[in-house]
């Protein structure tokens, strides 16, 4: 079924700020939006603006296929829009989708296997005539094979898993040492990744295009984007349309663009990545088959709901007038990193909440005063997104937005954004009129002054707005009659209204005094990021804290499991790969022994200290020790 020409009534397998993006959408087309949550997301923002809300089986989450789908039949949905992140990119589960006789909105399964990983995506580019960054597109295995590619090419190199994204599964070797010792193939090899090869390219801008393409072949490209601020390939700010292309380049973009969705048949929304060198060279990195988290700097500066022309598409509507760019647009990803110590990853509860307002300004964000920040996935609380007619009134009103955001109790980047936007190598063009900063200006010229002149004292205050302000007074005492309370029925949330004293005592969790001593709905305090089995702790941070015990040395997500219990490893052996903030940790065997207990499964969500593997130590007779 559809509500006129649009789905009516969509599951959005997702969460938090995406989720709450899509659920307006929907909104505003007039249907009924669905959300899948978990236990720790029953509070959320977005789940409260959803129309419906639906607890997970209990032990499930965001990325369980089965769980997802199940959900959509049972509620009735015709459509499944996944966001970005957990299923977006799951060829599989948009396979079960469709098979299931329900809308998937997103390409085609046959799409996404053609663009999914980084070798497919490399071979649809050569197919399509577009040029790659000169690279080895068959899986690389050894570190011969990198040794002669760099003979040619020269160093320095880029290992990538093929299932990486976001920045992950990328090492950088620099010379035929450190191909040698890399851990990158033992990794993949345990996890069952396959790896690529690629000059790295040091010096280059990173721009993409915004594209959509209907089901009738027609095409377009709703806007170029700059997303060239980054840090460890992660990017940090972004703008549409990109400034400052040397000639002929935004024709190239397009034209290129173009020839990758036609070649796969490609139906949706999509984004192309490139790599423009100083020198002009054009290269193809990948197809993000999804939405962007930067989708919103091209609707900004075309009057364009993606999330709209996605659900359109997907049911087989016309792509229809894309309005040409006008103006400039400029978003900010406010993230729990600490920018006077390299971005290091903040936790802890955020105590106070403000964001800015006025002209120009959209504030995209899943969070809420009280929530707390743990780092199991995007470090991402919000997104700022200020517009103007000119770059420069743009990056005027960034940089007032910034003087009036308040974000206590986590250290977030503010200071990083403030820093570039007063740089005149970001605001202005170079001697021949194009836009001077690379991939890597964040990590070598603007990180290094900050750690030097930040005070990086574990929370975050931006401007003086913030500088100025009190802590607020407290509320006072409410006078209503009645509280609303958010509980779950037959596993469906849904909010309950009853008269105070009821349950011995005023409301205090569910409900706040409204106009005329009624109430509405409060968040209480809810984790922000995921969750997860947590095991044994033995109270110690390193990687080894007791004889024989093998503990997690931060709080992370584990992602691979490189041995079975009753291997016996030699030091140095890969055992278990973690994942924190988006970033790969490798914990390896303290000496030669044998695995007696492996505490944790991939996917568990552990702490420091928390147990890992017990470990007996190897004798040098090659039995274990008594």
């Amino acid at each position: 079924m559809t509500h006129g020409q649009y789905p009516s009534r969509v599951l959005i397998a997702n969460r938090g700020e995406i989720a709450l993006r899509v659920i307006r959408t929907v909104r505003d087309l007039g249907g009924t939006s669905i959300l899948p949550y978990t236990p720790e997301d029953l509070m959320s923002p977005a789940a409260e603006l959803a129309d419906e809300a639906h607890a997970l089986p209990e032990g499930s989450g965001y990325t369980h296929a089965d769980a997802i789908l199940a959900l959509a039949r049972a509620t009735g949905a015709d459509a499944i829009h996944p966001g970005y992140g957990f299923l977006s990119e799951n060829a599989e589960f948009a396979r079960a989708v469709v098979d299931a006789g329900i809308t998937w909105v997103g390409p085609s399964p046959e799409a996404m296997d053609a663009l999914g990983d980084k070798m497919s995506a490399r071979a649809t580019a050569e197919r399509a005539g577009v040029a790659p960054v000169p690279g080895i597109t068959e899986p690389v295995t050894s570190s011969s094979t990198v040794i002669g590619f760099a003979a040619e090419h020269g160093y320095p190199v880029a290992l990538k898993r093929t299932d990486g994204g976001g920045g992950r599964g990328i090492t950088v070797l620099s010379n035929d040492d450190e191909a040698r010792s890399t851990p990158a193939f033992e990794s993949a090899s345990a996890g069952g990744g396959t790896l690529i090869l690629e000059r790295f390219v040091t010096a280059a801008r990173h721009i993409e295009t915004q594209c959509a393409r209907d089901s009738h072949g027609d095409f377009a490209v709703v806007s170029t984007r700059d997303c060239t601020l980054q840090r460890r390939n992660q990017k940090l700010l972004e703008e549409a349309p990109a400034p400052f292309l040397p000639e002929g380049i935004h024709e190239a973009l397009v034209d290129s663009s173009r020839r990758l969705l036609e070649t796969v048949g490609y139906v949706g929304v999509a984004t192309c990545e490139f790599l423009l060198t100083p020198e002009g060279d054009l290269w193809f990195l990948e197809v993000n088959p999804r939405l962007q988290v930067e989708h919103c700097v091209s609707e900004e500066v075309t009057g364009t709901d993606l999330v709209e022309t996605q659900l359109r598409i997907a049911a087989g509507g016309d792509l229809g007038e894309v309005l040409p760019v006008r103006g400039h647009s400029i978003e900010l990803r406010i993230t729990c990193e600490d920018p006077a110590a390299g971005l290091a990853p903040s936790t802890g509860t955020i105590t106070r909440l403000r964001w800015p307002a006025g002209p120009g300004i959209r504030i995209e964000s899943g969070v809420v005063e009280g929530d707390v920040v743990t780092p199991m996935f995007d470090p991402m609380l919000a997104k700022i997104v200020v517009t103007g007619a000119t770059r420069e009134q743009a990056l005027a009103r960034a940089r007032r937005a910034l003087a009036e955001t308040v974000v206590e109790g986590v250290t977030v980047c503010t200071a990083l954004h403030e820093a570039v936007l007063g740089l005149p190598a970001f605001t202005q063009p170079n001697a021949s009129g194009l836009l001077g900063v690379t991939t890597r200006w964040i990590e070598n010229d603007v990180l290094p002054g900050l750690a030097t002149g930040a005070q990086g004292d574990g929370s975050a205050t931006a401007g003086p707005v913030a500088a100025g302000s009190q802590a607020p007074a407290p509320a006072a005492a409410s006078t209503r009659t009645r509280s609303t309370y958010i509980i779950e029925v037959n596993g469906q949330r849904v909010s309950l209204t009853i008269p105070d004293g009821v349950f011995g005592g005023h409301g205090h969790r569910g409900g706040l005094a409204g106009p005329g001593g009624g109430s509405h709905r409060a968040h209480r305090g809810q984790p922000l990021r995921g969750r997860g089995a947590r095991a044994a702790r033995v109270g110690a941070e390193g990687p080894e804290t007791a004889d024989g015990v093998i503990a997690a040395p931060m709080q992370a997500i584990i992602t691979r499991i490189c041995v079975e219990p009753g291997a016996r490893v030699a030091e140095g052996d890969l055992l278990i790969v973690l994942e924190s903030m988006k970033m790969e940790n490798y914990v390896h065997a303290p000496y030669d022994g044998v695995v007696e207990e492996i505490a944790v499964g991939a996917g568990t969500t552990v702490s420091a200290g928390d147990v890992l593997i017990r470990f007996a130590r190897e004798a040098a007779t090659g039995q274990k020790e008594a």
